[in-house]
């Protein structure tokens, strides 16, 4: 997979913008070399494995980032989080789209006016109410209204356990109505699996999961045609995918500090940072403040839970490189709290001071900023990086 080159896509308030020095803090700035490494990596697993990949775009909210995974070529499939997201990516020209989470009868109409546009999306239930709204809007509407069966595989959040009594019904209810487009499960406990062999059991599990599901319904004379699974841990720990049809993941893009944490990437596979400024100093408490708090960085502390602690984030200079020891360990709206750990000496950082930090949790991060500032850590510069294109996120949310 080779990705085409970056398309600068700059607003008029960006023009002036020509290094991480310019633009006023705090801002996102998305690595380019390192997502194409990133998609490249899974994409080149995937096919490894003989499925289909299905990223999730709920990460970066963004056609630019997404035209990365498919180098420019005819848009792959996605999943998305939301209608509103549906909607943008239907209208950036993406036809084949997942929506992963439970549908309710009132999206149904926004539902079925993207499949009268031509668009597939698929649409995720769990419950015998659900398939039959589903079944009968697709037969008010006249057409086919392709719907998976979510599965359960661990516990985390919604859907059926594979020996669920009534997952034949809610089959039979969708073939019935020829909505019935197959299973999708996702290991949302693989977040926890702190090593290598807990997370291929997660993804072993998933697809098990997933597929004893599927072969229920073969069984009951259901057609199944996808057999869906994934989410990052998984997809980068699955060695054997045998009955599953697509993969699904969306944090890899961009990777976060949880998922160091895990092993799943190192710190230098993560693409997305936040610039901050040096605004205060409390010597008396350790602090150095900055202008970044949990309005930019959000309020997610998923590393609190691993051994080693993030608090809201890692940080480095502008160039990129980490600050042994200086940590974000506290945040209120506007303001970023410094901290220096396990006795490291607290560096001096004058006022004025440019910093990155990198993020517990991208997805959480990304959704706090309305685009991109692109750079290319392989291009070295004496000062600042070069700001090489900006990157918007989709209205719509």
């Amino acid at each position: 997979m080779s990705p085409g080159p970056v398309s600068p896509v700059q607003t008029p308030a960006d023009a002036a913008v020509r290094t991480l020095a310019d633009p006023d803090t705090p801002f996102a700035v998305v690595d380019v070399h390192k997502v194409r490494r990133n998609v490249e990596r899974l994409a080149a697993r995937a096919e490894r494995l003989g499925v289909t990949l299905r990223p999730h775009v709920k990460t970066a909210k963004s056609l630019d980032v997404a035209a990365l995974l498919h180098a420019g070529d005819r848009p792959c499939p996605v999943t998305v989080s939301t209608l509103a997201e549906a909607e943008a990516f239907a209208d950036g020209g993406y036809p084949d789209i997942t929506y992963a989470v439970g549908i309710d009868p009132h999206k149904l109409p926004r539902v079925v006016a993207l499949l009268r546009r031509g668009v597939t999306l698929r649409v995720l239930l769990d419950s015998v109410e659900q398939a039959e709204f589903v079944a009968e809007a697709s037969r008010r509407a006249g057409l086919r209204v392709p719907t998976q069966i979510e599965i359960d595989c661990d516990g985390h959040r919604g859907g059926l356990k594979p020996d669920a009594p009534a997952l034949p019904e809610i089959g039979r209810i969708l073939h019935e109505a020829g909505c019935l487009d197959g299973v999708l499960t996702h290991a949302g406990e693989s977040y926890f699996a702190r090593t290598a062999a807990e997370q291929r059991l997660a993804a072993e599990n998933e697809r098990d999961s997933a597929v004893a599901a599927a072969e229920r319904l073969r069984a009951a004379g259901l057609t199944v045609s996808t057999v869906s699974v994934g989410s990052t841990p998984t997809a980068h720990a699955a060695e054997d995918l045998t009955g599953v049809t697509e993969l699904r993941a969306g944090n890899y893009v961009f990777f976060d500090l949880v998922m160091a944490g895990l092993g799943v990437c190192r710190v230098e596979d993560l693409a997305l940072s936040v610039v901050v400024t040096v605004i205060g100093h409390r010597p008396e408490y350790g602090w150095i403040l900055t202008d970044g708090g949990w309005m930019a960085m959000s309020r997610d502390r998923g590393t609190a839970a691993q051994a080693q602690d993030q608090g809201y984030g890692l940080v480095t200079d502008l160039a990129g490189n980490p600050i042994p020891g200086l940590v974000m360990t506290a945040a209120s709206q506007e303001h970023g709290t410094l901290t220096a750990r396990d006795g490291t000496r607290l560096p001096e950082l004058p006022l004025g001071t440019r910093l990155r930090v990198l993020p517990n949790h991208a997805c959480a991060t990304a959704a706090q900023h309305h685009g991109y500032h692109v750079v290319d850590s392989t291009r070295t510069t004496a000062g600042a990086q070069v700001v090489q294109a900006f990157w918007s996120r989709v209205s719509g949310w």
